[in-house]
């Protein structure tokens, strides 16, 4: 149990002062994420990660996914595994989950109410993507001093037309003055998928600091670019 612990280690350790660096820069510094997966737990009680829509990962070191029976988008530190020449065994040094939710159904004139409309940017960055069935998304907003939790929501369903235009809303409870900070979220979109489609296109509307913005994903991207440094993303235990 002990041993756990120490591999589940929380983003709090990533934001006391410790930049994160490239996933290329391979001097075996710990403290980075090497990966953005899907921790996908099995029938027989162990778990693999999902680096991408191909690439299957299975922990050496590690029997059981520490989230238990939940599949969770997560940031994780790894290495192959010396014990073994297959690339897909590696070695887990820590991984910790990323707040992982399912879109909610728009209901129309109740959408304030229900989700909030409070401004919030998406960031462009290494983890705003969307693989694996996977809508990953790093955001940023005001966070006051209060600790107050921010509600963020995915809404299916506002364009008849269009069952892939979703949008982004967030309802700050009144936590609407403080320093920028910033925060990562997933969704589970692949209720979204139908029949014989293997590749649909997202359209995301939100609400940014300057007005209305939306931006395209392709539901099956890829990582192309090498990792970009992230700077400090402090407040992933303050949404829900």
């Amino acid at each position: 149990m002990k041993t756990l612990k120490k591999l589940v280690w929380t983003l709090g350790l990533l934001v006391s002062g410790i930049a994160m660096q490239s996933c290329n820069d391979n001097d075996g510094n710990y403290y980075q994420p090497t990966a953005l997966v899907t921790v996908h737990p099995m029938s027989d009680g162990t778990f693999v990660m999902h680096l991408d829509d191909s690439t299957v990962l299975y922990p050496t070191n590690i029997k059981s996914s520490p989230f238990g029976e939940k599949e969770v988008r997560a940031l994780v530190n790894y290495a192959y595994s010396d014990e073994s020449k297959n690339p897909q065994n590696v070695f887990v040094h820590w991984i910790d989950s990323i707040r992982t939710k399912m879109p909610v159904p728009s209901i129309d004139e109740e959408h304030d109410k229900m989700y909030g409309n409070d401004p919030i940017e998406i960031v462009k960055d290494w983890v705003t993507v969307a693989e694996d069935g996977y809508l990953t998304l790093r955001i940023r907003t005001r966070w006051g001093i209060s600790g107050t939790t921010h509600l963020i929501n995915l809404l299916t369903g506002i364009n008849p037309e269009n069952p892939y235009e979703l949008e982004l809303r967030h309802n700050a409870q009144g936590d609407t003055d403080g320093k920028m900070g910033d925060a990562l979220i997933a969704f589970n979109l692949n209720g979204l998928k139908t029949a014989g489609e293997s590749d649909i296109r997202i359209k995301l509307n939100w609400e940014s600091f300057s007005g209305k913005k939306n931006i395209e994903f392709d539901l099956r991207l890829r990582p192309t670019a090498e990792l970009h440094d992230s700077e400090s993303i402090t407040f992933n235990k303050r949404v829900e």
